[in-house]
């Protein structure tokens, strides 16, 4: 970082990552199995597609052009610190729910959220173009949801729904998956049901959205829960983020990122999912 650091205001941040995650969703928007190009990265249940880095590529082109002194982190590219770095640094998942995306599963989404120089996450959306709806947030701002035209605030202090749902995560790595299922009996006491949307911003949006109770996976990387995470947390939920390598190093190691565990909960369950 070079010079002092110019602070920019909330609502600046919250424009321009509306418009980052519109770019990347606008690609998802135009799904077409013929196009896929998919490979897998890790296993059988990690894929990537010529969606996911078309999207990143869509997203970090506007970025360019409407913060080119920020720096950009993401999933499928290598991270980019301009020489006169402002201090802001942008996480991207372009494709969160590749999966799903493959098998035509409503839940999947692009993610975007900005840092600050101060470390702290300032601004986040999650825009899910199959569903119809793009989450935000702001720090200290609260938290949103668009859907048909209209916006209306998520707000957890309202009144708790019948029954309790969890969703997790067995992860795709066999070691972790075993472990997982031994724990889940443990995990469950207290709740009626488990779901899982196979997106973990979309998860965490669903707690900040009273869909679900409580979220608890392994294995995220920051760009998986960097938009999510801050709307879950704007709307009132307890939220845990894993610290991390700093992601402008490049992706944590499988390793580092499979011993970390990322949760969120309605007001009071925090206790109920901790590992």
């Amino acid at each position: 970082m070079s010079g002092q650091v110019v602070p920019v205001p909330l609502d600046e941040l919250l424009v321009v990552a509306k418009h980052a995650a519109r770019a990347g969703a606008e690609v998802l928007a135009t799904r077409d199995p013929s196009s896929f190009a998919a490979q897998a990265k890790t296993s059988d249940g990690d894929w990537v597609t010529a969606f996911d880095t078309g999207a990143e590529r869509a997203i970090r082109n506007f970025l360019r052009t409407a913060r080119p002194d920020d720096a950009v982190t993401g999933e499928e590219l290598p991270p980019e610190r301009p020489a006169e770095n402002s201090g802001y640094r942008w996480s991207i998942d372009p494709l969160d729910g590749t999966m799903n995306f493959l098998r035509n599963i409503a839940y999947y989404c692009t993610s975007v959220a900005v840092e600050g120089p101060d470390g702290g996450w300032l601004a986040g959306v999650v825009a899910a173009p199959a569903l119809g709806r793009t989450y935000f947030a702001t720090r200290g701002g609260g938290a949103w949801l668009e859907e048909r035209g209209h916006v209306h605030r998520l707000d957890l202090t309202s009144a708790e729904p019948k029954g309790r749902l969890l969703a997790t995560s067995l992860t795709a790595d066999p070691g972790m998956r075993s472990r997982l299922i031994g724990e889940l009996h443990g995990r469950m006491q207290g709740f009626n049901d488990f779901r899982r949307l196979g997106s973990a911003a979309l998860e965490l949006c669903a707690v900040a959205e009273g869909g679900l109770d409580a979220y608890l996976e392994y294995g995220l990387y920051e760009h998986d829960f960097a938009a999510g995470a801050l709307i879950a947390e704007e709307a009132g939920a307890w939220v845990r983020r894993p610290l991390l390598s700093p992601a402008v190093r490049g992706l944590p190691a499988q390793a580092e990122v499979f011993a970390a565990w990322t949760a969120a909960a309605r007001p009071g369950l925090a206790d109920t999912i901790v590992p």
